[in-house]
């Protein structure tokens, strides 16, 4: 069946309630502003309502709770908002829930998951288009999902609250909610921490996280169409776990690669794959890395200067064919 990401996200959220009791919402505003979209929780809300948690704003206290709550046995999922308010709460996030399993010997886990909207959606400036991705890659500890597709928010969601036994930061985007993608019931998925080949292609690789992978579907489909170049689309679906071996294996065969990523140029994911290739790949590589990144600068209100920044479909085909030499 066809949904959309935030079909995905309900339809786990909701699964994940009737599945365990242990699950616990802690806020009711995952979806942000999109009201069309708030509805789709609306059932949960009705039927789960003596296990959530309608909350004042507070980072710092909602995520310690949940904290507590996964120590003691539930199942926590805190809906922190905006991606840039999780800095609130970086202090429970980032030196408590991700050293609780290593600190204990072992002996405690905290399975919390934190779900916020982050990335670059039109207008949040530069105090609200933060993409945390790569800030939350150097915790050892935690577990950074960033799924590009409404099955993977389902399934990445459904794994988080049901499965893991480790503190999750769930990444969703304002700007995917609305993104569809076909459903099927047991069909098989890629465990937690394997990318997925979304196009398989023999001239380039482009890697993509989050927003940019339908971006980067975009970019191989015009690639293809308007200048006969088969491009290969790496879907990284975790940051953390990050799967290096399916990015090596791909750029292996096609020689070249375009990382396409929402974090800032510098110290990014983006960054951290292309490392990655020279250290590894290097001798696979037929032409230098391109990095299509966001530039090191803040994010403006302004909205002619926000799409200058921002990675779009023209930018990936223009590394592309950089990297071929065209």
């Amino acid at each position: 069946m066809k949904i959309s990401f935030a079909e995905g996200l309900a339809k786990a959220i909701h699964e994940s309630l009737e599945a365990d009791a242990r699950v616990v919402l802690i806020g009711s505003g995952f979806m942000g502003l999109n009201m069309a979209a708030r509805k789709l929780l609306e059932p949960s809300v009705q039927k789960f309502s003596d296990r959530m948690l309608v909350t004042p704003v507070s980072e710092l206290g909602l995520c310690g709770a949940a904290i507590g709550a996964a120590v003691c046995g539930q199942r926590p999922v805190v809906d922190i908002g905006t991606g840039s308010f999780i800095f609130q709460a970086f202090a429970q996030i980032v030196n408590e829930a991700a050293n609780i399993h290593y600190m204990s010997g072992g002996q405690t886990s905290a399975p919390v998951t934190f779900y916020c909207l982050a990335g670059i959606r039109g207008g949040g400036a530069a105090q609200h288009s933060h993409r945390m991705q790569a800030m939350l890659g150097q915790v050892p500890g935690l577990q950074i999902l960033a799924p590009g597709s409404a099955e993977d928010a389902y399934h990445l969601m459904k794994w988080a609250l049901l499965e893991s036994r480790n503190p999750s930061v769930f990444i969703s985007h304002s700007l995917l909610l609305a993104e569809t993608a076909d459903l099927a019931p047991g069909a098989a998925v890629p465990p937690v921490g394997k990318a997925r080949i979304r196009r398989p292609g023999r001239d380039v690789s482009i890697i993509a996280n989050s927003i940019t992978v339908p971006r980067a579907l975009a970019a191989a489909e015009a690639l293809e169409r308007e200048h006969g170049v088969s491009a290969e689309l790496v879907d990284l679906r975790t940051i953390a776990p990050l799967d290096r071996e399916t990015v090596l294996q791909s750029v292996a065969k096609t020689g070249r690669a375009v990382i396409a990523d929402e974090c800032h140029r510098s110290f990014g994911v983006a960054a951290e794959i292309a490392a990655t290739l020279a250290e590894e790949g290097l001798a696979q590589l037929k032409a230098p890395v391109c990095r299509v990144a966001v530039p090191d600068v803040p994010i403006p209100f302004s909205p002619p200067l926000e799409t200058e920044l921002t990675v779009t479909k023209e930018k990936i085909v223009a590394g592309a064919l950089k990297v071929l030499g065209r």
